[in-house]
């Protein structure tokens, strides 16, 4: 469900001509290259490096949510501009240094009732033919100028926020003209009417068209592609090496070289299995050790007490009987758990007690020792 629900739609605030998302300005590039011909020119570098290039002239526009140029940029811009040549800024939030420069501050509008606004626009020109104000209908800043050089610059369009009435009767200033030299700066705050959402709504385009005819002069568009929140940026290390022809064969050769290598140095070899020799019983060759000591010393009765000591151990730890007290009850429970007659069971326990108690043992002693526990045990554990 999740795969093949509807994608929502993209805001992103992109405005580039290769965008058809809402905020993109595919449907105005079309437009203009389609009418303009070979007087419509995309720019794809910095202002600084293309207008280095002396015959270069005409409209230089530049529409964007954000517009920020460093003080050389502006320097070499307002220097072009001034041979006669026109500059169009739009831009919802513009940096301060070019605000600076042109003597402007910038506000935004709200409405204290609403939660949203949506701006109004219109032309100040009426002989633009525009006879009742546009709607942009979307919750979107509303940004104008809040000041002004009034002596030197001229209100081209004006805006208000929406309150239920389609009427501007507090107008703000959103689009300035300002003479610099022999050309114009023109300073437009709501990018919006550019973009593919606007030009696509009612009869919105009309409003874009009245827009740019102040700079439809019959001299070239240089349309910016530079300065664009949605352009793209390559960011893969491989972009560098495929950008160059000599890094760009030394990877090939390189792939080619390990591509090789797999194929004819890369087969698994097989290798000889070392032989692993068996873990001996250190313990039951320590144990013949020292119990052919004890036979060699003759101490059987030794022998004997280790002998009884490993059959407690035995019966503690497998039977979980203990063995301080041996009575009758402690005979049961052993013949109980080991299978063996209470009588036979008594019968071994008490020539244990013998062995322990006397000061000697013999060697057909420790045997007959030897022989009954190892039939008690051989019973015990079904072997007999």
């Amino acid at each position: 469900m999740e795969a093949t629900k509807p994608q929502p739609i993209n805001w992103f605030p992109s405005y580039s001509n290769n965008d058809k998302i809402p905020l993109g300005t595919y449907v105005l590039y079309e437009l203009l290259e389609e009418n303009l011909g070979e007087n419509m020119k995309p720019i794809e570098k910095t202002p600084f490096v293309s207008l280095r290039d002396s015959t270069i002239s005409g409209n230089y526009l530049f529409i964007n949510d954000y517009l920020s140029f460093d003080k050389a940029e502006i320097d070499k811009l307002f220097a072009w501009a001034e041979k006669g040549n026109n500059l169009f800024f739009s831009a919802n939030s513009i940096g301060e240094r070019l605000l600076d420069t042109l003597h402007l501050e910038m506000n935004t509008a709200v409405l204290i009732n609403r939660i949203g606004t949506e701006p109004m626009l219109q032309l100040t020109n009426k002989k633009l033919n525009e006879t009742k104000p546009y709607h942009l209908k979307r919750d979107i800043p509303l940004r104008y100028f809040s000041e002004i050089d009034t002596l030197k610059q001229t209100v081209l369009g004006e805006t208000q926020a929406f309150n239920d009435t389609l009427k501007i009767t507090q107008p703000l200033a959103n689009f300035i003209k300002a003479p610099i030299g022999k050309g114009n700066i023109y300073v437009h705050t709501q990018p919006e009417i550019f973009s593919n959402f606007f030009m696509l709504s009612e009869e919105n385009a009309q409003h874009t068209q009245n827009v740019l005819s102040y700079i439809n002069n019959g001299n070239d568009i240089l349309w910016d592609k530079n300065y664009k929140s949605g352009k793209a940026i390559q960011v893969s290390p491989l972009y560098i090496l495929l950008n160059n022809k000599y890094l760009k064969w030394a990877y090939y050769l390189v792939l080619i070289g390990a591509l090789l290598f797999v194929l004819f140095e890369g087969k698994r070899k097989q290798r000889s299995i070392p032989i692993v020799k068996p873990l001996t019983n250190k313990t039951f060759e320590y144990t013949r050790t020292i119990a052919g000591m004890y036979i060699d010393e003759k101490q059987f009765h030794e022998i004997a007490k280790k002998q009884i000591s490993l059959f407690m151990e035995y019966i503690r730890i497998q039977l979980r009987i203990p063995t301080e007290k041996w009575n009758a009850r402690f005979f049961e429970a052993v013949a109980a758990r080991t299978g063996n007659t209470p009588e036979g069971t008594k019968n071994l326990f008490t020539f244990l007690e013998k062995i322990e108690n006397q000061k000697d043992t013999s060697q057909q002693e420790l045997q007959k020792l030897y022989n009954d526990i190892n039939a008690f045990k051989n019973k015990t554990d079904g072997k007999s």
